[in-house]
């Protein structure tokens, strides 16, 4: 799909670096920052205070019919809202919310709304849009796409020190299984490990890759 805007589109597996390298690369380009998987922790959240199992599809396909997610931009990124509420770091990334966001990701429905309202937000302007599935579905035309990946042991590492008790390897399973947009390395995409770097050198190789600055 042809965009009236240039899209960097930055994919990879829990833990892996991609949502701080893209946060800098838009904050270096003068792009707006998208973290997709806020919209899917978003919804998640939704589901959960309704009270209804992750891992009851049809449950969750009901519910998530009338949640309305809302994408405003404030100081360069965009932030979630449900009802007009805004959403907390500490609500998205809770441990309830990081075990069942894979499960509600699962569902068709779900993803297809999301991934129609992803592509919504090129409206916007350039855009720095980070998650699994952005250079492989929601913008698999885009010339600018980058594969952040990092050893599971140090991405569980790394889980553990923000102070959380999901295991990465049970994610990245049910994400690479999943029948709609499952994680892979996009077409043209370059893949940077960003096991044994700083964040600052895994932002100069993406910059360095796309030639934008």
């Amino acid at each position: 799909m042809s965009t009236p805007h240039p899209v960097i589109t930055i994919d990879g597996p829990a833990a892996s670096g991609k949502s701080s390298i893209a946060r800098l690369v838009a904050q270096r380009l003068g792009f707006t920052y998208v973290n997709t998987g806020n919209m899917y922790r978003a919804m998640t959240w939704a589901v959960l205070q309704a009270g209804v199992d992750p891992q009851d599809a049809e449950a969750v396909r009901a519910t998530a019919a009338s949640v309305v997610i809302e994408s405003p931009v404030a100081e360069g990124k965009t932030q979630v809202c449900i009802a007009g509420h805004a959403l907390t770091d500490a609500e998205l990334n809770s441990d309830p919310v990081n075990r069942a966001v894979s499960h509600i990701a699962r569902v068709v429905e779900v993803r297809e709304r999301l991934v129609a309202a992803q592509r919504a937000l090129i409206a916007i302007g350039p855009l720095v849009m980070e998650g699994r599935d952005i250079g492989s579905v929601v913008f698999p035309d885009s010339p600018h796409k980058i594969y952040i990946d990092a050893s599971e042991d140090v991405r569980a590492s790394r889980r553990s020190a923000q102070g959380h008790a999901d295991q990465v390897a049970e994610r990245d399973r049910l994400d690479k299984q999943r029948k709609a947009s499952p994680l892979v390395i996009p077409e043209g995409a370059r893949v940077i490990d960003n096991s044994h770097i700083t964040l600052e050198q895994a932002v100069e190789q993406v910059i360095v890759t796309l030639k934008l600055s």
